[in-house]
């Protein structure tokens, strides 16, 4: 596990004392309003994204045009028509949505996302073991954007930098949001994209957030985003954990037995102490049983 770092006399920590015990109170089940300190921070401006984006590797990146139903399939999500380059520099009128993935492979990026996630380790660590695959995502957004109806398999905290969104969170582990076999084939490689019922609003709770707010996403809990009226920047520092590393391996093993017709196990909400249903999975795994 990395050593917590300890922040250097004079300079600004990422998340101050209340937003930490905000934070603290909150994990790793509740979806909460934080603040952060990044706002203005030189990595971080629409100039310096431009640069980095056109030296990421395709795989790294994606982009689309922006407004969007909440629910749509990934085969049907538009094109912009334009390069990366392009996208991020006129996203004030393109009408699209971008977001740069793993820019930790940059150095300094790597220094900012571990710098922000140092101050929140000790606490991670207390309640579901140590981070683990730390990454960092770069969304970018033309006004009035539509982020739709989805999941992701990390904790997440989502930064916002520039301009306004609401972000809508519903719960997690809620089946009828969420299937079991849906979450038995996202963890098998499924897309993250859930469909979406118009009932379903009423379950989820609404953060609107402002240069300075952040938030803080349980794993796999679904949600959709929707742009303010000017440009949009946001980190999203993710991590996983004992926990939701179990949790996918307990639905991938529900995936097998579903597959040969056996009796389907229950994942708990703690399910990093199933341990003997685990170790069947990777046993089964092993033997291409």
């Amino acid at each position: 596990m990395t050593a917590h770092r300890t922040i250097a006399r004079g300079e600004t920590a990422t998340f101050s004392k209340a937003a930490r015990a905000t934070f603290a109170a909150a994990y790793p089940d509740t979806p909460v309003r934080l603040t952060h300190e990044l706002v203005g921070h030189p990595l971080l401006g629409l100039d310096a994204l431009a640069v980095l984006a056109e030296r990421m590797p395709a795989s790294s990146v994606e982009y689309n045009l922006g407004k969007l139903p909440l629910g749509v399939r990934p085969e049907d999500t538009p094109s912009n028509g334009l390069t990366l380059g392009e996208t991020i520099r006129t996203i004030e009128s393109n009408g699209s949505w971008a977001v740069l993935k793993n820019v930790e492979r940059d150095t300094a990026y790597a220094a900012l996302l571990d710098s922000a996630l140092g101050e929140l380790e000790p606490i991670v660590a207390g309640q579901t073991g140590p981070m683990l695959h730390r990454e960092a995502f770069i969304f970018l957004t033309s006004p009035g954007s539509i982020t739709p109806f989805h999941m992701d398999p990390e904790h997440n905290i989502l930064l916002q930098i520039m301009g306004t969104k609401v972000m809508t969170v519903f719960p997690a582990r809620d089946e009828l949001l969420v299937p079991a076999q849906k979450s038995e084939e996202f963890h098998g490689g499924g897309h993250r994209n859930l469909i979406w019922q118009d009932g379903f609003k009423a379950h989820g709770t609404a953060f609107p957030l402002i240069p300075g707010d952040a938030i803080h996403v349980p794993v796999k809990a679904p949600h959709f985003v929707e742009n303010g009226p000017a440009v949009s920047i946001s980190l999203s520092i993710t991590w996983r954990s004992d926990r939701s590393v179990a949790e996918g391996e307990l639905h991938s093993f529900n995936a097998l037995l579903r597959r040969r017709g056996l009796p389907l196990g229950q994942v708990s909400t703690q399910p990093e102490r199933q341990g003997v249903r685990r170790l069947l999975y990777r046993v089964m795994r092993k033997l291409g049983v």
